[in-house]
């Protein structure tokens, strides 16, 4: 089971709405979505508007659980992924593809939101069950809205990818920059 996959379903589809970000909501047609899941065949066969409801409101979900992470409520966070397994339910099977080794799947039944939501909800279980709570976490770009799992050995990753990464150097750089004494005063310390 490629465990990061599962748990980037999750990531994903929270980072499908921009939340004030002029980008359009990757849910809002069954053509944004397909393109979205262009790479997961298997979740893009058969989707109805009623599996982009039923995403959307599992998206509101997963961003609490998010939110929870982000402040430090574990608890939180673990009761929130308690109900979405109680209502998503992970059914799982042994599998063999692609000439790998025999390994664990989630089995592809039901609706496309379905299938979506056991793979994402088993993700992120496995994440917190495994490395802990903190690893959900908001982007660190100051005006990025999206979130990530933070699957680094020491724990620093900080932004949800590469383009907010070199914003984030860019902008340092630049106050560097503006404020040479600070970076004195830094070295000094």
């Amino acid at each position: 089971m490629d465990l990061n996959s599962y748990a980037e379903l999750a990531v994903r589809l929270v980072n499908t709405s921009d939340a004030g970000g002029g980008r359009q909501d990757e849910l809002a047609t069954v053509e944004a979505y397909r393109t979205l899941m262009a790479d997961r065949a298997a979740l893009c066969a058969r989707v109805t508007g009623a599996d982009l409801d039923a995403l959307r409101e599992l998206r509101s979900q997963l961003r609490l659980i998010f939110a929870a992470c982000a402040v430090g409520e574990g608890d939180e966070a673990a009761a929130r992924l308690n109900a979405l397994l109680a209502r998503h339910p992970i059914h799982p099977e042994i599998a063999r593809h692609d000439g790998a080794t025999w390994h664990l799947h989630h089995a592809d039944s039901g609706s496309v939101a379905d299938r979506y939501a056991a793979g994402a909800v088993l993700g992120l279980t496995i994440v917190v069950t495994s490395l802990g709570t903190e690893r959900l976490r908001h982007c660190e770009a100051p005006s990025c809205p999206h979130v990530l799992v933070d699957s680094t050995p020491d724990r620093s990753q900080a932004y949800c990818g590469d383009r907010c990464a070199a914003k984030a150097s860019v902008t340092a750089l630049h106050e560097r920059r503006r404020n040479p004494s600070e970076k004195a005063s830094t070295a000094a310390v």
